[in-house]
């Protein structure tokens, strides 16, 4: 039973009486209520009803941006366009005390379950999954989302857009399905979107429910996945609507925007010309400025200083200056491009009658604004990943193909300091810059107050409890068999029309890759365990932390470290007993919610899962094994190795990808080219190295065989020589100088017959697909001796560095 907005119990049901117009009813899987005799005539018929929503509950509408800081946004001081948001934020509520915690994955299994990111084993993203229950990266099954609890009420939900909640080992089509967004443990009936922490936003690589699916047009047929998402979403919801317009509908709109790669179209970016040539320390004051007006920020707050290491702009060359401006602009236009789509989106509800009772949250970022983009930026994040350099002369060279097809670019640090005004520090950090984000909350008919602001501290678990109240329903104790834990948020309904009651969310843990943090009554305790957002190592023990401390009411930017050159053994100095006493609450929370033990091996929790998952040697794919994540497909790094193709050549025209694995960012293809064999390695750069036949295939059968031989010293990225064979024969051989050590992309695949995505060489099409047949391709991946290559610290540390720039 559930109770609605005035107590009122409902049964979901229908009732159990009827009369002689009327069939008795009853809920599915309740017991049969009426009466069975020797026929018809004697029995009492009954009919079972799927659950149903209390009379007017509201849609629920969650938009998530990705990598948003505090200080971008229009409607909370930024300089960055946003007029849907804004128009949102003037017929709702901003509410300027919102936390996240740090990162996508954790924040969005906290938005989608109500409860702390380690109480459902999300500490940080699947990829770097341990074996401790905080850590291990498996959504519990009595911890189950939000669909799954509305499923229960009469609702239809829909996950459209990112999804980076499921363990990537599991995201393959071999499963298991119960933690992708329509397994059991969600609850979501339809999803379209991709899986991971990024995409390319021109050819991201989408899934419809479980099957993956290619984007409905292309670059140069104006494609962009913002476009795309928001008309999945009005595709759903108005079939939905014109086939039940009484039954409520969930949708969790997730944009890829504005995680790197920054793809929006030259006209959206160019709309900023100029407006970022002040550079990130003039920015960070005239935005100051501007929340200041807003009364987003108190008067007397202070700019939090900027990150150690971090380029003062008047420093900067003019070349330096012209292109990391540049990257500024390619980054608005991609927000303020969003933001339009949502503009269509909204037009698109009020237009059907259903956006005055939808309850929309507005969450700007699921943590602060990214800082991996190094001092630089870059053009290709492939490049950081696999320690090649990127210099300004090169990326300013190619300056207007930042953000186009071909590009996987992210701005520099500077801005992401910069796009958290007025905080310090940046995503991954448990400091306000990494966990303050801006939401705004609109549902017309259920909240009287237009435009205001909330000051209440509230986290991102609290939204699943806000939705629940507003439906006027409890937590349900049972899904899918399965009793389920207690909801971990407070309700925010309290704040909709009342600025000044007190907050009912009191204490806040935060953790993040050893980074600690506590908010507590107006006072908060946070430490910076020792790591820069590009780097992968802390350079001290969780004992040498410092913790600070901060009185918000007075310092609410986190400016001013009262504990800063004071004497931690007096204990009779009160701030230092307010600082024993957070510090105890903060282990006594991280107890309580999962959080320990406290781990900071940062390479090493990428190999956190090593020997559950055997590792094959020998594999044999076929045509149609295609979209297969890197990860789950042949282990060609680091390594010498071979693979045989058996393919039926056609008359006439034979061309395009028999195997490739990565896209435009790097990786290696196996193809025809007007019948001639030829194997492509693409290191970021790109440099390519090509090993090409001489003569073109006859038709019929052949076995091309190519084989790498791993002559470098070097434990990761070493080069070697490539050899091309075509029916026994060796065709072709050449130098390969260095060979990608961590990671080919971070959203390309590994494709038999086909090279999905972008293409892993320039000389085919993207998407491109083999005229002929492959009957089979085996691997031969040859173990390394070299006695570094084991070494699980140094293989883990390289794989750290590329899993950072997938969060």
């Amino acid at each position: 039973m559930s109770k609605d907005k005035r107590g009122k119990k409902n049964g979901n049901g229908g009732d159990s009486t009827t009369d002689a117009k009327t069939m008795k009813t009853y809920r599915e899987g309740e017991r049969f209520p009426g009466r069975i005799g020797r026929t018809y005539e004697e029995s009492t018929p009954a009919f079972p009803m799927p659950p149903k929503a209390p009379k007017d509950a509201p849609n629920i509408l969650y938009v998530i941006l990705d990598d948003v800081g505090f200080g971008w946004c229009e409607p909370f001081g930024g300089m960055i366009r946003t007029p849907t948001m804004m128009r949102l934020a003037e017929q709702g509520l901003r509410y300027t005390h919102f936390t996240t915690t740090a990162l996508c994955s954790p924040t969005r299994s906290c938005l989608v379950t109500g409860r702390n990111h380690h109480s459902v084993g999300m500490a940080n993203i699947t990829e770097l999954a341990t074996g401790f229950p905080g850590y291990n990266g498996r959504q519990p099954q009595d911890k189950a989302g939000i669909p799954a609890m509305l499923h229960q009420h009469g609702y239809t939900s829909y996950c459209i857009g990112k999804w980076h909640n499921t363990p990537s080992e599991e995201t393959t089509i071999a499963g298991p399905y119960d933690r992708w967004p329509t397994g059991s443990v969600f609850g979501f009936d339809r999803f379209y979107g991709f899986l991971g922490g990024d995409c390319d936003q021109w050819e991201p690589k989408l899934f419809l429910d479980r099957e993956a699916v290619d984007p409905p047009r292309t670059p140069d047929e104006g494609y962009h996945l913002s476009e795309d998402l928001v008309d999945r979403a009005m595709s759903w919801i108005s079939q939905h609507h014109s086939a039940d317009p009484d039954k409520p509908w969930l949708t969790w709109l997730a944009f890829g925007c504005a995680h790197a790669p920054h793809h929006v179209a030259p006209e959206w970016a160019d709309k900023y010309k100029g407006q970022f040539d002040l550079g990130w320390d003039a920015y960070r004051e005239k935005v100051l400025a501007r929340q200041k007006e807003l009364g987003i920020i108190p008067e007397e707050a202070r700019l939090a200083p900027m990150l150690e290491g971090v380029q003062k702009w008047e420093s900067l060359s003019a070349d330096e200056r012209r292109l990391f401006a540049r990257m500024a602009e390619l980054y608005a236009g991609f927000i303020e491009h969003a933001d339009a789509q949502l503009g269509r989106l909204m037009e698109f509800l009020e237009r059907t009658g259903q956006l005055d009772n939808t309850l929309v949250f507005v969450c700007i970022g699921d943590n602060g604004s990214s800082g991996e983009g190094t001092l630089s930026g870059l053009f290709n994040e492939q490049s950081v990943a696999n320690n090649v350099q990127e210099t300004v002369a090169q990326n300013l060279a190619r300056i207007d193909q930042l953000g186009q097809p071909g590009s996987y670019n992210h701005y520099p640090v500077g801005w992401a300091m910069a796009g958290n005004t007025p905080f310090q520090l940046c995503k991954q950090y448990t400091h306000f810059g990494g966990v303050r984000n801006p939401l705004i909350v609109h549902w017309p008919r259920g909240i009287q107050a237009k435009g205001e602001l909330r000051t209440q501290y509230h986290h991102c678990i609290d939204i699943v409890p806000t939705i629940l109240e507003a439906i006027g329903i409890d937590a349900p104790r049972f899904i899918n068999s399965v009793q389920q834990e207690s909801v971990e948020g407070f309700p925010m309904n309290y704040s909709f029309d009342d600025a000044k009651a007190p907050s009912n969310h009191v204490t806040q843990y935060f953790e993040m890759l050893g980074n600690r943090g506590l908010y507590h009554d107006g006072w908060k305790v946070v430490t910076y365990h020792g790591r820069k957002p590009w780097e992968n190592k802390a350079r001290w023990g969780f004992d040498e932390d410092h913790w600070e401390l901060y009185n918000l009411a007075e310092d609410p930017t986190e400016s001013n470290d009262l504990m800063k050159g004071r004497d931690r053994a007096n204990l009779d100095d009160p701030l230092v007993k307010k600082l024993i006493e957070l510090v105890g609450l903060w282990w006594a929370e991280a107890g309580r919610y999962q959080v320990l033990p406290l781990d900071d091996r940062f390479q090493m929790r990428a190999l956190g899962r090593a020997g559950l998952y055997a590792e094959r040697s020998r594999m044999t794919y076929y045509e149609g094994a295609v979209r297969i994540q890197e990860f789950a497909g042949p282990d060609t790094k680091n390594r010498s190795w071979e693979m045989t193709a058996e393919v039926d050549v056609p008359a006439g025209d034979a061309s395009g990808p028999i195997v490739a694995l990565g896209g435009s960012a790097a990786g290696w293809t196996l193809y025809l080219k007007d019948g001639v064999p030829v194997f492509c390695y693409n290191f970021p750069g790109p440099q390519y190295t090509y090993i090409r036949g001489k003569d073109a295939l006859k038709p019929g059968r052949h076995l091309l065989r190519y084989e790498f031989e791993k002559t470098g010293p070097e434990p990761f990225g070493a080069g070697g020589v490539g050899r091309l064979h075509v029916d026994g024969m060796k065709v072709a051989e050449a130098p390969i100088p260095r060979t990608v050590s961590v990671g080919y992309s971070m959203d390309e695949t590994f494709d038999v017959g086909w090279d999905k995505g972008t293409a892993v060489s320039p000389e085919y099409p993207s998407n491109a697909r083999f005229t002929g047949r492959v009957l089979r391709v085996d691997f031969d991946l040859k173990p390394d001796f070299h006695p570094d290559h084991a070494d699980p610290a140094k293989k883990a540390e390289a794989k750290f560095q590329h899993e950072l720039l997938r969060q």
